[in-house]
């Protein structure tokens, strides 16, 4: 009955990867100003579930120069993939497919994954503490997801594509819970240092990739806005991070 209950719940929360179905409603300057406006706040969600979530959640029960490793290695590993796809996709300075499309996809599969995982264990440990879980990581997941949604789409990606590879990245998740359940020892060894390598993919992708986009924006009002917006994130992922205490 505990197994039920964490597939179903992982996935619930892989579902909220279709938030996205909303733009197709949405035509036109309308929604390439929404799109502008999600790569701010994605860049804010991202930083601050970095610094908020997962940074403090690796350091909890690790050492830190051991956690500090594994954030400097998902910077050097995003890095590298981010070349990686730039030769792949990038001819002559043009790019059909940004490279932080695929960036953002692996950072978010990854932490959809350790979501999983979270949640499995809350199962494990009670029926309440799963439920309480499931409705914290929902509650954070929604505007995460629609910012991930906005920045494959800005990247490249058309909507049907998005929406379709955005739920890959989040069916993760349930890899996450059932590999919890059935290991969940060797889930719980790793687990700080998969936050940490995540956590530095994630300042990544906001550094590297993001926030240069706002500033190369040439429309004054459409790059204060984002900017709003990247405060919003920061701010949301702050408020998440103390809420859910």
């Amino acid at each position: 009955m505990v197994l039920f209950w964490i597939i179903g719940a992982t996935f619930l929360v892989s579902l909220i990867s279709f938030i996205g179905v909303i733009t197709f409603v949405i035509k036109g300057k309308l929604l390439d100003k929404l799109l502008f406006a999600l790569v701010g706040f994605s860049a804010g969600a991202l930083i601050g579930g970095a610094f908020f979530h997962l940074m403090p959640e690796a350091l909890e029960n690790s050492e830190a120069e051991g956690i500090f490793v594994y954030f400097v290695l998902g910077i050097v590993v995003f890095l590298m993939l981010e070349r990686f796809f730039h030769w792949r996709h990038c001819h002559e300075g043009i790019c059909e497919i940004h490279a932080f499309t695929y960036l953002n996809l692996i950072g978010d599969g990854i932490h959809n994954f350790i979501d999983g995982a979270v949640i499995a264990v809350s199962f494990l440990i009670s029926f309440n503490l799963g439920i309480i879980t499931t409705m914290a990581v929902i509650l954070h997941e929604i505007p995460q997801e629609l910012g991930d949604f906005g920045v494959l789409v800005y990247g490249g990606f058309s909507k049907a594509r998005a929406l379709f590879f955005n739920f890959l990245s989040a069916i993760t998740a349930l890899g996450g819970a059932l590999t919890a359940y059935l290991f969940a020892n060797v889930v719980k060894d790793i687990s700080s240092g998969l936050l940490a390598f995540t956590a530095g993919g994630f300042i990544y992708i906001a550094s590297s990739d993001l926030i240069p986009e706002i500033h190369k924006q040439k429309d004054n009002r459409k790059a204060n806005i984002a900017f709003l917006l990247f405060i919003a994130g920061l701010v949301f992922m702050w408020l998440g991070k103390h809420v859910g205490h």
